[in-house]
Parts: structure tokens; sequence; C-alpha cells
């Protein structure tokens, strides 16, 4: 505890003094012991699914990895970090809410926070990439078959950069990783924009480049592409079957990566709306119960993503069945011919 005041000047503890660095202990659950049961039972669910779902979607995608298109690839990296969420975050949360504390202390909360902030911004960037492919695609078909495979791996390659330097930017003397304040979980320290300027460019930074700038690249890609495909339906009915079977497939792409994307939001947008009131509201304004409530809903989120998968993987499946017997029996009337 000593060595964590340190790292805080004398004038900020003056103004304002986190959660953490108060007398009591920051690592003791601030709930009930019957909460902290239901939320770890609630965890080790959505971990044992989200493991499973995302496993399985690897499993099956490395079966056909040489065939796998650049927005699948995409997909595929989004189940990776889905997968690294569920097996390096879950097991630390879910020890502690049933132990009624965080039991791996400081070092492990950071390694805790880390994870978290990695895995999740990586998915966000992930999502971000795969929005500007079916932007491109569905939009600017030129661009759209310009993009190959290897530019998907190249596209990774700077997701992975991209989320590995804003996750260790904290360790930098810039910010920090906490626990939060019902006391089982560690996360940004969003607090630091209390206690300084300093703290509040680093939350203002994150705030932006990990959430509302890949945020507002995604509305914007989904809304072109909305308006895009009301503008050219009937295009596409002049062309010829296989135009309008590859049209078809492209859409229901779209589609999953739409729907991925709004079940994110959905889940990380009210703990970055609590976040951010942490940061800048009111210094402790934010009920201990209440704040528990957006983190659990936003470590749900790399569930969903493997349904998602599956319901649309059959719709796809019955689409290219379908592609292959027409152009089956166009193929036969020409022989007949």
């Amino acid at each position: 505890m000593n060595g964590m005041a340190s790292d805080h000047n004398t004038s900020s503890q003056d103004e304002y003094l986190p959660h953490y660095l108060q007398k009591e202990d920051p690592f003791a659950s601030k709930l009930s012991r019957e909460a902290d049961i239901v939320a770890g039972f609630y965890l080790t669910v959505i971990g044992i699914l989200s493991t499973l779902g995302n496993g399985y979607v690897i499993f099956m995608s490395s079966k056909r990895k040489k065939k796998l298109r650049p927005a699948e690839i995409m997909t595929v990296n989004l189940a990776v970090c889905d997968l690294g969420i569920s097996v390096v975050g879950k097991p630390f949360s879910i020890i502690s809410f049933f132990s009624h504390r965080w039991v791996f202390g400081w070092m492990g909360c950071r390694w805790y926070g880390w994870a978290g902030f990695f895995f999740g911004c990586g998915s966000l960037i992930t999502m971000t990439a795969v929005s500007l492919d079916r932007y491109l695609k569905i939009c600017h078909l030129s661009y759209g078959t310009w993009l190959k495979r290897h530019h998907a791996f190249i596209c990774l390659a700077i997701i992975w950069a991209y989320a590995t330097f804003w996750a260790t930017v904290p360790f930098a003397g810039v910010g920090n990783y906490a626990p939060e304040p019902f006391g089982t979980s560690c996360t940004l320290d969003w607090w630091l924009a209390q206690a300084s300027v300093a703290g509040q460019a680093f939350v203002l930074s994150i705030l932006f480049f990990c959430l509302l700038f890949p945020t507002a690249v995604i509305v914007f890609s989904y809304v072109k592409i909305i308006l895009k495909v009301k503008s050219s339906t009937k295009e596409v009915a002049h062309y010829d079957t296989r135009i309008q079977n590859s049209h078809v497939l492209e859409m229901k792409l779209t589609k999953v990566a739409m729907l991925i994307c709004a079940g994110f939001l959905i889940a990380w947008i009210p703990y970055a709306v609590v976040s951010v009131w942490s940061a800048f509201g009111q210094p402790d304004s934010v009920p201990i119960q209440f704040s528990v409530v957006p983190t659990l809903l936003a470590k749900s989120a790399a569930m969903y993503n493997p349904i998602i998968y599956q319901v649309i993987d059959c719709k796809l499946t019955c689409c290219r069945s379908g592609g292959l017997k027409t152009l089956r029996r166009k193929s036969s009337l020409n022989k007949s011919r």
C-alpha cells in the first residue's frame, strides 16, 4: 500500500484519494458473500461457454485455413481474442469472487488488468478492421477485389501491435491498473483522472484511441453499407446468377460482422459509461453495487460471437448449396442445348 501511495504526488493526495489508497483493504470484497457466489457461478458459466464456443470456431477454421477469406481470417482473430479473455482472465475473477476477495495481490491485479484490456482492445480493433473490409467490399468494389489474404495478415500484425502498445502504456508511468471499487476484479485506473491533469490526459487518450475512434469507424462503415445496399438492390437483380450469389454471400458476411459489433458494443458501452463517470464525475459517486453489473455484462461479450457464427453459418451453407444447385441446373441446361 505504501508503495502504491508513493506513486502519487502529495498535492494529488491532498485533493483526492482513490478508493484503493484509502485505509480499508482495496482487495476485500465490498459485496455480500451471497452476491459474490452468484457472480462467481455466472462467470464460470460464461467462461465455459466462451472457451468451448471460441475454441470450436478456431478448430473448425483451422481445418480450412487455406480457404479462409480475409473477413473470415479477421473473425478467427476475434475468436482468438475472446478465447484469450476467457482462458487468461476469467479464472482470476472467478477464484476471487468465490474467495470473497482478490487473492492475487498487486502483481496479479496488474496482470489481470493488462490481459483484459489487451484482448478487449484487440477485439474492438479487429471489429473495426472487419467493418472497413465490409465497407470496401460493398461500397468500393475495385478496392474490395484488391484486398487479398496477405493484406489480412498484415492487418493482424497491426492490430496486435496496436493492442500491445495501448495495454502497455500504463506501465510507462502515465497510468496504472487498479482494483475495482467492489474489490474482486481489476481494470484500468480510471480514478487517475480525479487526481491530476496528467491522469485526465491518459484517460482521455485511452477513451479516444481505444473506444470512441474505433466505434466511430464501425458506425460510419455500416451506415454507408446500409445506404449502399438500399440503392444497389435493383442493380444486382439485373446481373447473372453467380454475381447475385456472390452479392448474397457478401451480405451474409456483413450481417455477421454487424451482429458481432452490435453485441460487443451493447456489452461494453454500460461499462464505458460507468468508467467515464468514475473518471470525470463526482468522486466515488457511483454506488459499488451498481458498478459491478456493467462489469459482469462486459465480461459476457466473449460468449456471444460463437453463437452468431453458428446461426449465420447455417444460412451461409444454405446460400452456398442453393447457389450450387442453381449453377448445376444452368450447366445441365447448357449441355442439353
